[in-house]
């Protein structure tokens, strides 16, 4: 059961991921012995070959040496097009075409750069960085160029946007949903619905977001003071989050009905 002190943890570490992977862009770590700058044709070398120095791939400007996962990326493998190269864009795209595995990701959007994030996650977790690509991402002294600057931006603001969802979710979670032609559709809540654990049910609502299409079914706690108010607030109207602006009863559901079914 996720409590708000629980709550507050997981978006202190959401908080924290953003402050470390600032740190990888931003060059927080480039102190690391063996730390090296390759120029593109040099890191090309690197593709594990017969003859190649190592085996290397770069993400966002940064290599790292993917010896250890060499049946995923030796000539011939599955991956073998990301190795001597910085083709962060194909982690996205999946393009995996000679024209795909480029480093350009100015036109990727903030779900694509948190995509990003976390395959960057993957590499410093699981390989050994060993140092940073010229070009797009750093300078020749091995300092941020503005390119690095934006993506660093974007994934800082995703993650945000994630936070913000996060909370949006703890606070309204979806419904339970089902559809078919003979019964039509049935909305409802349980202590579960959504996916968040919780100590409470919650009834069927609409939930009106800006720049939603439609509505989307939520679970609403309906006793205690509203979420944006402190859990011994005694000045309330023990209604939960029922009144918030943003929520829209479903017509020809009972108030505070757990199922809400709808004949096709």
């Amino acid at each position: 059961m996720l409590k708000v002190g629980g709550r507050e943890l997981v978006l202190s570490l959401a908080a924290a991921a953003a402050a470390v992977v600032a740190a990888w862009l931003m060059g927080g770590w480039s102190a690391r012995a063996g730390f090296r700058l390759f120029l593109p044709e040099e890191l090309a070398r690197y593709r594990g070959g017969p003859g190649d120095p190592g085996l290397y791939l770069a993400l966002l400007g940064r290599v790292y040496d993917v010896s250890s996962g060499r049946r995923h990326y030796e000539p011939g493998a599955h991956y073998s097009g990301f190795a001597g190269r910085d083709a962060s864009r194909a982690f996205v795209t999946g393009d995996y075409t000679e024209a795909g595995l480029v480093d350009d990701v100015s036109d990727l959007s903030f779900s694509d750069m948190l995509t990003l994030h976390t395959w960057l996650s993957f590499y410093e977790k699981n390989y050994e960085f060993v140092g940073k690509v010229i070009g797009r991402f750093y300078g020749e002294d091995g300092l941020p160029t503005p390119a690095l600057t934006l993506v660093e931006a974007m994934i800082s603001k995703g993650l945000e946007a994630s936070e913000q969802d996060m909370r949006e979710k703890q606070m309204f979670p979806p419904c339970n949903t089902e559809w078919s032609s003979a019964r039509g559709t049935r909305f409802w809540c349980s202590p579960q619905s959504g996916g968040v654990s919780r100590d409470w049910t919650g009834v069927p609502r609409k939930l009106y977001k800006p720049g939603a299409k439609e509505p989307r079914c939520v679970c609403v706690r309906t006793t205690g003071p509203p979420s944006d108010q402190t859990p011994d607030t005694t000045l309330h109207r023990n209604r939960g989050d029922l009144d918030h602006p943003s929520l829209e009863e479903y017509k020809g559901c009972p108030p505070l009905a757990v199922t809400c079914s709808f004949p096709p």
